[in-house]
């Protein structure tokens, strides 16, 4: 049975890609150091034979070095990451602590581990906010000049060009995807959707940055797994992919289509649950956008969910997993960050 390695295994994408794998009968190493964010994964797939935790920091070199020469892995998919913008702002340390130095650790590891015929292909998962702010009617393709304006879009865009500078000074296989925003289950409430969700569950109000104008590019989970899985298949050594659907929406329409979602299933929506207008984050980019034809036409990948009916199918998921919200606690996402300037 193959082996692979996802570090960042129980976040988000982390513990949905673990999913895939399983589904694809790999034998998954999940090297996660399980942070506030972390997900429990079900206890059907937690006792499967094919299925591995490992509490580990990237930071720890030794750690993973162990790891990797034990399990000899196909293939390491990279998201152990902060990911949250609001925090990045408010701790911007520890961003640079997972998201570069960890990065730099992982690659040192690959380095010492090639020289000794061990060498694991890289699938490092980026953001497509590395490429800052982008006009309405324009698309970024890869070759689209970094201008991050986050302390966690500067992370990740730092994490990339290290990545090009292992594989072009080393010799490194690696792979970089920038990927757009993601939705689906096991998302921590912090982020846009669940947080709608979980407010209106909750019969709390809804907030919104500014006025709601910010346009975002939206991505299934299940989309952007199998994306993944085509890049470790098919793409090619030291290439960057952008992982998108073309699918943009105001974020004050997407919070509109869940209120409407949940009165065409005939879900109660407390007279408490309204938008309200909020502060906006400094910084904040007012658009992002990626060109996916790379995808599209050298490794024929394209997203199959269609945004509306992947949203509804999101929003099943959490009613009928309340007790994912409940064993979270609420002061890890219901105070307002990202204020410090």
């Amino acid at each position: 049975m193959k082996k692979i390695i996802v570090t960042g295994g129980s976040g988000f994408i982390g513990s949905n890609l673990v999913n895939y794998l399983i589904r694809k009968s790999y034998f998954v190493i999940n090297v996660d150091k399980l942070t506030y964010s972390s997900n429990k994964l079900s206890t059907k797939i937690r006792k499967k034979k094919n299925y591995k935790l490992i509490r580990a920091d990237i930071n720890n070199k030794k750690k993973l070095t162990n790891i990797i020469k034990k399990y000899k892995p196909k293939a390491i998919f990279n998201l152990a990451a902060e990911t949250h913008v609001d925090r990045s702002i408010d701790e911007p340390k520890n961003f640079i602590h997972t998201n570069v130095n960890g990065t730099f650790n992982l690659l040192e590891t690959l380095r010492f581990l090639k020289k000794r015929k061990i060498a694991p292909k890289l699938i490092h998962v980026s953001t497509d906010e590395v490429y800052g702010d982008i006009q309405i009617g324009k698309r970024t393709d890869e070759k689209h000049k970094y201008e991050p304006s986050s302390p966690y879009s500067a992370s990740k865009a730092s994490a990339d060009h290290l990545i090009n500078s292992y594989v072009r000074t080393y010799g490194i296989k690696a792979i970089i995807s920038n990927c757009c925003n993601n939705y689906g289950p096991y998302q921590f409430p912090e982020k846009l959707i669940p947080k709608m969700i979980s407010n209106i569950l909750n019969g709390k109000n809804l907030p919104i940055y500014a006025k709601g104008m910010n346009s975002r590019e939206w991505i299934n989970v299940e989309d952007h797994c199998e994306a993944l899985f085509t890049l470790y298949l098919k793409g090619k050594n030291g290439e960057s992919y952008n992982v998108g659907s073309g699918y943009n929406l105001r974020n004050i329409d997407l919070v509109k289509k869940i209120l409407k979602i949940f009165k065409l299933m005939n879900l109660k929506i407390s007279s408490k649950s309204k938008i309200k207008f909020v502060k906006d984050r400094p910084g904040h980019d007012f658009r992002y956008a990626l060109n996916i034809n790379k995808m599209v036409k050298k490794l024929k990948w394209k997203p199959k969910i269609h945004f509306e009916e992947g949203l509804r199918q999101t929003i099943l998921w959490y009613l009928n997993n309340k007790k994912f919200l409940k064993k979270i606690s609420k002061k890890n996402y219901e105070n307002r960050m990202g204020l410090e300037i």
